[in-house]
Order: structure tokens, then C-alpha cells, then sequence
């Protein structure tokens, strides 16, 4: 595939930038949107590329600052990186499990100028949580980091993960999310991604349980007060009849830099048959305004029918081209969500196939042998 630049009128620069620092992380959660054959670590960029690429987006006007991984808090230039974006003026986001937050390191990352830290938890028990996360007492952790974060006056951002094993108890998790005093959670059932295409079988929740579990969430809040968490619940793609706009459209807001420099128009990208360009060999202007597979999908002309000829077209541009290309092997395609695609059956049949799973669940973990055709499928 060539790779002469493409260029196109009218692009805008990135807005928001996630720094994905290390794929590395002490958890090993069956649902990770991360790739399942990962960079070893030796492959990362150090400080000095991570510090040029922050450079650069800011430069390009991007203002929000994504710290993520695996876990960010692996790296020991975490608090130098915080620091050098807090002085280019961005807003900086740490999205952590949590696992490694000692109050010495949020304090440095206070005095470093991080804005705000978005938690995550697998379940609100401990026995599930450290079942899912594959780590015993993380979920002790969980909560003396959340405690912290309260201490140090960040925003309480907290993150659910919602599958078939956990969604069910979903009116603890807004009993938890209001005992820890949070301000904003999300209530995100899985996007089927890395590790979590991988499971999807075991973790895609019935339709009935969705429906039960928003319907709760709704009741809880009918009762809430004006001072108490703002709950949001993400649904699944699987259940919806058009797809999303993914990342708000093809390298049109979001830009993701891989642990290793890969430069992505989204976190998922990299499955993609596209060779994509390395921030250790070019500028983001660059790759951002001429690369070719950053123009690849740009835009509406490249859209193939039945999207070529729908009125709906501005709003979702296709749908997500990674699960296009996961479902029906073609990149091309009409996001098979989508119930005006020839490729609609795809979903049903997946939906269908989960309730009979395989009987292995494969949790995260980048030594695992797993098998090739179950990657491929």
C-alpha cells in the first residue's frame, strides 16, 4: 500500500491527545481494550520522545492530556511528564487502576500539576473486583487510593466496567460510588477491543440484563440530590441499530501515541492492516496533516455503500472501523452495528454465539500462548 501523503482541505488540528506510556500493568482484566500481542518494554519511548510529542500537540492546539497505559503509574517519569505538560498549559488526566498510587506518589503528582484522576474499578466487592482483575487485595487498594484522591481535592472520576459477571449487581456499584463521594462515574459496559474481543463470548451481557441494569440506574436517579454523583451509562455497541461516531470521526480530534511512537487515529487502531507512522522518526504535524493512513478515512468520500448514499452519514461516518474490520475481515465496510448493513447478521450472530461461550476465558497477559486462529477471529 502506498504510503505518498494524501492531503485534505479543511483538517483541523487534534484537541485531545492520549499518551498511552506503557502497556505494562499489575492487573490482568479479561475485558483490556489493549492489544493482545503487545511491545515489550524495552520498545518504549523514553522521557525526551514523550517530552517532544507533548511539545508538539500542544504546539497543534491540543489541550487535553491523556496519562494512560496499562498502567501509567509504571513509569518512573510519570511526575516529569505530569510536570513539562502542566508548564505547555494542558489539561492532565491520569487514567489509572489505582494499583501503585502511594500517597508519596500523588502528592508529587499534585506538586507536578496533574488536573484530575479518572479510577477504575472491576466490580464493588472485593472477592469480584480481584477476581476480575486477576490481583488479590486490589480492591483494598482501590479504595485507599480513592480516599487519596478525596484527601489531595482531585475531582472523584470513577470508572465501572460493566460484563455479564458484574452487571447484575449494579446497584451496589452506585451505593459504592456514593459512599466514596463521587462526583462523575461511568457505568461503561465493555467495548469489544484487544483482549476483550478475545472474551467477548463470556463478557457481552444478555439484552435483558442491560435493560434491567439501566432501568435501576435510572430509578437511583430519580431519588438523587443535586450534590451527589453524576452516573453516565455506556452501552454496548452490540445492541445499538447505528453505530457511533467513532473518536467523533476519523483524525478529526483524538490523537493516541502507543507505547512503542506508533501515531493512531484511535487507541484500537493498530489492528488495522494500515502501516502507521512512529513519533521517533517524524513530527505530529506531519504525520497528523500528511501521513496516509491518518487521510485514509477522513472525511466522507471514502465511504462505501450503503453509508454513501445515507442521510445519516454526518452523524456516525461509517461507524468504527476496527470493528468493521473484526467482524467482516474488511476495513472498509459499514460498521456492521448498523442494521442498514448487509453485514448486520454479523452482530446477531455474535450476540447468539455468546450465549454458548468456549469454555476458556483468557485473562491479560501478554505471555499467554494464545492461540492464532482465536486472534484472528
Amino acid at each position: 500500500m502506498s504510503s505518498k501523503p494524501v492531503l485534505k482541505t479543511d483538517v483541523k488540528n487534534p484537541l485531545w491527545l492520549l499518551a498511552e506510556l506503557t502497556y505494562d500493568c499489575p492487573l490482568h482484566c479479561p475485558y483490556c481494550s489493549n492489544p493482545v500481542q503487545m511491545s515489550e518494554r524495552k520498545d518504549e519511548c523514553d522521557t525526551e520522545t514523550w517530552k517532544k510529542v507533548l511539545s508538539e500537540a500542544r504546539e497543534m492546539g491540543a489541550v487535553q492530556l491523556g496519562f494512560s497505559g496499562g498502567e501509567p503509574l509504571l513509569r518512573k517519569d510519570l511526575e516529569a511528564l505530569v510536570a513539562h505538560a502542566s508548564e505547555l498549559g494542558f489539561y492532565t488526566n491520569l487514567i489509572t487502576s489505582g494499583i501503585g498510587l502511594t500517597e508519596k506518589r500523588i502528592k508529587g503528582l499534585k506538586e507536578a500539576g496533574l488536573d484530575h484522576i479518572q479510577l477504575s474499578f472491576q466490580a464493588a466487592n472485593a472477592d469480584e473486583n480481584d477476581l476480575i482483575g486477576n490481583k488479590r487485595h486490589s480492591f483494598e487498594q482501590k479504595l485507599a487510593v480513592a480516599k487519596l484522591v478525596k484527601q489531595y481535592d482531585y475531582p472523584m472520576v470513577l470508572n465501572f466496567c460493566l460484563t455479564r459477571q458484574n452487571i447484575d449487581k449494579i446497584a451496589d456499584v452506585l451505593a459504592l460510588s456514593c459512599e466514596l463521594g463521587g462526583d462523575f462515574v461511568e457505568l461503561a459496559t465493555v467495548q469489544y477491543y484487544g483482549w476483550a474481543y478475545l472474551n467477548r463470548d463470556h463478557l457481552l451481557p444478555t439484552k435483558e440484563q442491560l435493560v434491567a441494569a439501566e432501568a435501576t440506574v435510572n430509578r437511583f436517579r430519580d431519588t438523587q440530590g443535586d450534590d451527589e454523583p453524576k452516573f453516565i451509562f455506556v452501552t454496548p455497541d452490540y445492541y445499538e441499530t447505528r453505530p457511533k461516531a467513532c473518536m467523533n470521526g476519523w483524525a478529526t480530534t483524538f490523537l493516541t501515541v502507543t507505547p512503542d511512537g506508533s501515531a493512531l487515529p484511535c487507541h484500537s487502531a493498530k489492528i488495522l492492516p494500515l502501516t502507521f507512522p512512529n513519533v521517533k522518526e517524524s513530527s505530529l504535524e506531519k504525520i497528523w496533516h500528511e501521513d496516509f493512513s491518518f487521510n485514509k478515512f477522513r472525511g466522507l468520500d471514502w465511504l462505501p455503500s450503503p453509508c454513501r448514499d445515507c442521510d445519516e452519514k454526518e452523524k456516525d461516518f461509517g461507524g468504527c472501523r476496527c470493528q468493521a474490520f473484526m467482524l467482516t475481515g474488511d476495513m472498509h465496510k459499514t460498521d456492521p452495528v448498523c442494521d442498514k448493513s448487509p453485514d448486520h447478521y454479523l452482530i446477531q450472530a455474535a450476540i447468539a454465539k455468546s450465549k454458548q461461550p468456549r469454555e476458556n476465558l483468557f485473562y491479560r497477559d501478554p505471555k499467554t500462548d494464545i492461540p492464532v486462529h482465536l486472534i484472528q477471529e
